[in-house]
C-alpha cells in the first residue's frame, strides 16, 4: 500500500528478479511520460521504490501523484 509521509507518496514493490523489476519500470515510464509526471524512483535488484510528489506545487502530494500511483498499481497487478 502507498504511504503518505513527509509530503510524499511512498511505496516499494518486490519482484521475482531484476528482469521483472526492470520490465515493470519500463512500463511505468510510459505512463509517467503520458501524464507528464515523472517519479523519484530507485531500483535495487528485485525492488523498485517510489517517492511521488509534485515539484511545481511546492513538493506536496497532489492529484497528479495519486493518479500516477493508480497507474503504477495497475501495472504491478499484471505481475501478480
Amino acid at each position: 500500500m502507498w504511504k503518505e509521509e513527509n509530503n510524499k507518496l511512498q511505496r516499494t514493490f518486490e519482484f521475482k528478479n531484476f528482469i521483472e523489476a526492470f520490465g515493470f519500470m519500463t512500463e511505468v515510464a510510459f505512463h509517467a511520460e503520458q501524464q507528464n509526471h515523472h517519479p523519484n524512483w530507485s531500483n535495487v535488484w528485485n525492488k523498485v521504490s517510489f517517492e511521488l510528489t509534485t515539484h511545481d506545487e511546492g513538493n506536496t502530494v497532489t492529484e497528479k501523484d495519486r493518479k500516477l500511483a493508480k497507474a503504477i498499481d495497475s501495472v504491478f497487478a499484471k505481475y501478480q
